[in-house]
C-alpha cells in the first residue's frame, strides 16, 4: 500500500441541491469540522493528534441530495469512522433542521477514501 493510505484526513460532504451561498457552505463545513474534532478528542485522541500534527488535511466533496448524504453518513458510521451530520439552526438561508453537511474523520485516508473517493470536489 502506498504511503498516502496511511495519511490522516477529513472529508466534508455537502449537498448540491441546497445551492447554499459560499459563506453558508463554509459555516456548515466549519460546524462539521468542529464536531468531528471534538468527537475525535473523546474517541480517538491518537488519531486526532496525528491529524493535527500532519497538517489537518480537509477535502470538501459534494453529493446530489439528502438521500445520498444519508447513505454516505451510514457507510461511514458502519465502518466505525468518526462522523457527524450537521443540521442547520435555521437562522439564515434554509429551514431549521435541514441536513447540510456530513463530516467524516479525522481518520485514515485509505478508510475514508473507500467511501468518498468517487464524489466530486466542490469548486
Amino acid at each position: 500500500m502506498s504511503k498516502i493510505g496511511f495519511e490522516t484526513t477529513m472529508v466534508l460532504v455537502t449537498r448540491n441541491d441546497l445551492q447554499l451561498s459560499r459563506g453558508k457552505l463554509a459555516a456548515q463545513c466549519s460546524h462539521a469540522t468542529a464536531e468531528c474534532v471534538l468527537k475525535a478528542k473523546r474517541q480517538s485522541p491518537q488519531i486526532l493528534e496525528k491529524y493535527l500534527k500532519s497538517g489537518a488535511r480537509k477535502i470538501v466533496c459534494s453529493t446530489s441530495n439528502i438521500d445520498a448524504l444519508k447513505r454516505i453518513y451510514g457507510e461511514a458510521k458502519a465502518a466505525g469512522l468518526i462522523c457527524y451530520m450537521v443540521m442547520d439552526a435555521g437562522h439564515t438561508e434554509i429551514p431549521a433542521g435541514t441536513t447540510t453537511v456530513v463530516g467524516i474523520g479525522p481518520g485514515m485516508r485509505n478508510s475514508i477514501d473507500k467511501i468518498t473517493s468517487s464524489l466530486p470536489l466542490v469548486k
